[in-house]
């Protein structure tokens, strides 16, 4: 498995032009629900398909109960990737507008149904563009692939019970949510207001510099201070659906800092019962 989580744009040009590289666009905008669509047909990168957060990424059918985002059916999954012609023995580059808070969802469904080499592009479209790369208004034609049943099982996750449990006190939980949204000072997204109960909060922001993600040594201390040295295995991520948790995953992931693990309802799935605790 190719343990690199990030490529640059010089090395992605390499790549289209061997013509060895599965490129999905995962721009989107969790107020604009058209905004995917949109730019994907005003440009994107030269044979890129749209992977589409609540079409492909999500299974909205279980929302009532898991909150905004929910992980998608692994057999529905697994559709949309043969759709787009998604081979285990071809790398895949995900990219956004440019953050990689949508890329990273991405990477971190494809990493935990086996795929062995998917990366996210550091910068995205924005860093792309900047620099010179190539756009196209033409959705590639692509031959449909064959993929093995899949389980949503390679990356770890926690579920409900899981925090719940006398173990959870042995664990951070860590919230990737902006600072004022954390302390309960603003909610744009979802009806209350809050944070769960003990967890700390890193702003998945924090891990940019320049709209890229920091080096692997300044991510590295940075966690690691934050963290008090306590192992990633004992980390766990959430932010409002899901989403920019897998950023803040991503980003020790690059630090090289593995195994912490996600939990896929986050905020608005934990609210969703207003017998817990905020």
């Amino acid at each position: 498995m190719n343990c690199e989580v990030l490529i640059e744009c010089e090395q992605l040009q390499g790549l289209i032009a061997q013509r060895t590289v599965t490129l999905l666009d995962c721009r989107s905008d969790l107020l604009d629900r058209s905004f995917a669509a949109r730019e994907y047909a005003a440009g994107h990168l030269p044979g890129a398909q749209l992977l589409d957060l609540e079409a492909d990424l999500s299974d909205m059918s279980r929302v009532a109960m898991e909150g905004r985002h929910p992980l998608p059916d692994p057999e529905k999954f697994r559709a949309s990737l043969q759709r787009l012609g998604v081979r285990w023995d071809t790398p895949v580059i995900a990219y956004d507008q440019g953050p990689g808070m949508y890329a990273a969802r991405a990477w971190w469904l494809l990493r935990a149904v086996g795929h062995p080499d998917v990366r996210v592009l550091n910068g995205g479209w924005a860093v792309w563009r900047a620099g010179g790369g190539a756009s196209s208004t033409e959705t590639p034609s692509v031959q449909p692939s064959q993929l093995p049943e899949l389980s949503i099982a390679a990356m770890p996750r926690c579920s409900f019970s899981d925090l719940q449990s006398p173990l959870a006190q042995q664990r951070i939980l860590v919230d990737a949510r902006a600072a004022a949204r954390f302390a309960g000072l603003e909610e744009p997204i979802d009806p209350v207001a809050g944070h769960i109960p003990g967890a700390r909060n890193r702003p998945f922001t924090e891990n940019l510099q320049a709209g890229k993600f920091k080096p692997p040594a300044q991510l590295r201390a940075e966690w690691q201070d934050f963290l008090a040295d306590l192992a990633a295995q004992h980390v766990t991520h959430y932010c409002g659906s899901g989403v920019t948790a897998c950023h803040n995953l991503l980003a020790m992931e690059h630090a090289g800092l593995s195994g912490s693990k996600l939990f896929p309802p986050s905020w608005s799935g934990w609210i969703r019962d207003p017998s817990r605790p905020i």
